[in-house]
């Protein structure tokens, strides 16, 4: 009899783990891009997901609303993220050259710990505007498929650029004139 237990859980593990397993496919085939990537992709130029996030690291709400009419560099984030160590520098680097202009950075730290992440900025000396969304939220809406990942946004709030993995300095440039350019 005990044989016969552990053969039905065995079964079903193996049952639970195929179904899992059809899961993955069925998104990967059917779902794995959202609207924002998918259209971004066919050559559309998507209405960016709004959000309304908590600050890092002082707190208070940031909502990407407040930033229509101007560019928008967004840059996905997360502090044990090597890639995301090494393209931090340019990223402020290039705010403090655009700041006062029509651009505005906002990193979003995502599935992180908010301590880790307030750190991270301070040690990489970060002014431009991050939000914490600990849990992902965002990630999903955006199409998000690995940290680093970049989205430039026009003034219009629509997505026109996106980098997935760490962004060089050409593409940089190449998104925010992109950004800039579109009406």
């Amino acid at each position: 009899m005990n044989t016969r237990v552990r053969v039905g859980a065995q079964a079903v593990a193996v049952a639970a783990v195929i179904g899992l397993l059809a899961l993955l496919v069925w998104k990967v085939a059917f779902g794995g891009d959202n609207a924002v990537t998918g259209s971004l992709a066919g050559g559309d130029r998507p209405q960016a997901p709004v959000f309304e996030l908590a600050r890092l690291p002082d707190g208070g709400d940031l909502s990407l609303d407040e930033f229509r009419g101007k560019a928008v560099v967004l840059n996905f984030w997360a502090s044990w993220c090597g890639p995301c160590k090494e393209e931090t520098p340019l990223l402020e680097r290039t705010w403090k050259r655009y700041r006062g202009e029509d651009v505005v950075f906002v990193g979003v730290n995502v599935k992180d710990f908010r301590g880790d992440a307030v750190a991270f900025l301070r040690e990489y000396g970060v002014t431009y505007p991050n939000v914490y969304d600990g849990k992902g939220w965002t990630v999903g809406r955006y199409g998000v498929t690995g940290f680093p990942e970049t989205y430039f946004l026009d003034a219009q709030g629509r997505v026109v650029f996106r980098v997935a993995g760490p962004v060089e300095a050409e593409d940089l440039d190449a998104g925010i004139a992109r950004a800039r350019a579109s009406t």
